[in-house]
């Protein structure tokens, strides 16, 4: 049986400290518009964490304490508008200290902070959403 060849990508599980736990920021995809965390690929020269740190800034706007080590991966099928593909995606929680008022991609996304499970039941992804709950489970 041939092994599938996976796209790697990362990116940010970005949370604030909410009255009643964590707060998620997830952001909208360029192209069909769903809520997603702010996430990319590989940049050269850069390590998967410091590309993940970007990724955040840029789609996001967001800059903060990234964990060292991701939280997990989840997988997903590439739109074919985007070249298509499977990508597989680490994931790196960052505790954020600066939610600029403008940034990069700021006309093209949307910002939103929700609670765990609103952000949770907002992505499509499985395994994402897997990931988003025990994030939250943490701060119990």
């Amino acid at each position: 049986m041939a092994s599938k060849t996976f796209r790697k990508q990362c990116a940010v599980l970005a949370y604030r400290k909410g009255k009643r736990g964590p707060k998620i920021a997830l952001v909208t995809s360029l192209e069909t518009h769903r809520w997603v965390l702010p996430k990319g690929n590989l940049v050269d020269g850069l390590s998967v964490r410091e590309s993940a740190a970007l990724e955040a800034f840029e789609e996001a706007g967001l800059e903060g304490e990234l964990a060292k080590r991701s939280i997990g991966t989840y997988d997903y099928q590439k739109t074919e508008l985007k070249g298509g593909g499977l990508c597989r995606v680490w994931v790196y929680p960052m505790a954020v200290t600066r939610a600029k008022r403008h940034w990069p991609e700021k006309a093209q996304r949307k910002r939103k902070w929700m609670d765990v499970k609103a952000a949770a039941a907002a992505v499509d992804e499985p395994e994402l959403k897997t990931l988003i709950a025990r994030f939250g489970k943490r701060f119990r």
